[in-house]
């Protein structure tokens, strides 16, 4: 349970808007019907419940997407919606990316960020995750946690909320994520939303449900394990995403409109 209407600093939030990729469009997190929820859909649940005034949200985030396109295609549609809270999160696929620079992404973010701020109330961002638990990824953690300082410094330099994902035990248990190991699971975007909500000021009344359960010692997969997760999950995201095997899939924003819920 949370308490307190959702309000940052005296504004309420009437509007909300979530840009970015897979994570934030939701993958991993299906409803019974087969329809994404995802941790922004979760915060804007909460928001919606508590909100002082009528509530609207908008989801632009499109799974695959690199930092040039998000700023190209979802940026400059929150000067048309000027929402109270916009939401950004962007760069991890062009991390994984081979010769990626961290500091040309950091730069790309903060031009985004810079121009969100003047279109939006209030910014609120998300730092990497620690790969630690992740085979193969675990080899870019150097690279994830000085992306996550630039977000640190930049949010620090334009007043933006930052989640900390990094920081999140919860999120270091394997429930957390979903069988493919790229991303959460519904467990982990239940928890995601939850530390959303209380970096905007929604605290909880008790302890979150299964909170305490992820914050256990995690048990390190086996060898074989890793071996069929990287065969049957990791090598073909490698191939469709960073190879540019682009799919025929034709992606688009599963909710481009602010509207009421």
């Amino acid at each position: 349970m949370l308490e307190r209407q959702s309000t940052v600093g005296s504004a309420p939030i009437g509007s909300f808007v979530a840009l970015g990729d897979s994570f934030t469009e939701g993958l991993g997190d299906e409803a019974p019907d087969g329809a994404l929820l995802g941790w922004a859909d979760r915060l804007a649940d909460l928001l919606a419940r508590r909100s002082p005034v009528p509530f609207r949200y908008a989801n632009l985030a499109v799974r695959g997407r690199l930092i040039d396109e998000i700023l190209e295609e979802q940026v400059p549609q929150v000067a048309e919606l000027t929402p109270d809270l916009v939401s950004f999160c962007a760069g991890g696929n062009d991390i994984l990316r081979l010769g990626s620079s961290v500091d040309r992404i950091a730069e790309r973010f903060e031009e985004a960020v810079v121009e969100l701020s003047s279109h939006a109330k209030t910014v609120l961002v998300f730092t990497g995750f620690d790969p630690r638990g992740t085979p193969v990824l675990r080899r870019l953690r150097g690279k994830i946690a000085t992306y996550t300082a630039h977000i640190h410094a930049i949010a620090d330099r334009h007043g933006c909320l930052v989640v900390d994902l990094w920081s999140m035990k919860a999120l270091q248990h394997p429930r957390a994520w979903s069988d493919d190991r790229l991303h959460l699971s519904s467990e982990g975007h239940r928890q995601v939303a939850l530390r959303a909500a209380g970096v905007l000021g929604l605290r909880p009344t008790r302890s979150a449900p299964a909170t305490h359960a992820l914050q256990g010692r995690v048990r390190q997969p086996q060898r074989l394990d890793d071996l069929r997760w990287a065969k049957e999950h990791f090598l073909p995201w490698l191939g469709q995403h960073l190879l540019g095997r682009a799919s025929d899939e034709v992606l688009e924003p599963k909710r481009p409109q602010l509207l009421p819920l």
